[in-house]
């Protein structure tokens, strides 16, 4: 079952990783590799987490690349299934889906 309006990762990042250790987030940017407009613009829910993104925040943090992307993931379907609930698309049968045989 999703969950209802996941936090954007960056508000994880802030609350979970850089208040707890009392890391700024030039700190932070400058041990994960980043700079630190990248990270802010992350934390400040302006970005979100990229592949290589999640890699140097499991490295740093310690919870794997997965976790992080499947924040991301999860927080982009709740943003993206309020925004798309009225879309107008045709729904194809499993025939529609059958190739044609070669001649």
């Amino acid at each position: 079952m999703p969950m209802h309006d996941p936090p954007h990762p960056g508000e994880v990042i802030k609350s979970e990783c850089l208040e707890p250790l009392r890391l700024t987030v030039t700190q932070a940017a400058q041990g994960l590799g980043v700079t630190r407009q990248a990270l802010s613009s992350l934390v400040n829910g302006r970005s979100g987490v990229s592949t290589e993104m999640a890699f140097r925040l499991s490295a740093a943090f310690g919870s794997s690349p997965e976790t992080w992307l499947r924040m991301q993931v999860s927080h982009n379907l709740s943003t993206a299934r309020e925004q798309f609930a009225s879309l107008e698309v045709e729904r194809f049968s499993d025939a529609s889906w059958a190739v044609a045989p070669r001649a």
